[in-house]
């Protein structure tokens, strides 16, 4: 199945609006409908949440739109941008043996 890169850059002085809708968040991701490889926040200069990574693996691109679009955070307005790519694991220990 093919993987794509979901990386949501937050808005700017957006902490408590993330640390108000993680739970939600959190609850989302845990019951997925699709394949997460990997998943966790990416850190500011002070080690505090700016945004998403997500290593997807999913039929189509679509299918991690949807997913994207329906986050918790992004239907409270968190994100100030969203890009979904097209990505290849070749090594490391999700690599395919």
């Amino acid at each position: 199945m093919p993987e794509f890169i979901l990386f949501c850059h937050d808005r700017e002085d957006s902490l408590a609006l993330r640390l108000k809708t993680r739970p939600a968040h959190l609850a989302y991701v845990a019951n997925a409908d699709i394949e997460i490889l990997l998943a966790g926040p990416i850190l500011d200069d002070e080690e505090n949440p700016a945004g998403s990574l997500f290593i997807i693996a999913a039929a189509q691109i679509s299918d991690v739109q949807y997913f994207a679009d329906n986050d918790p955070y992004a239907l409270a307005g968190l994100f100030e941008n969203v890009e979904i790519r097209p990505y290849r694991i070749i090594a490391g220990a999700l690599a395919p043996k």
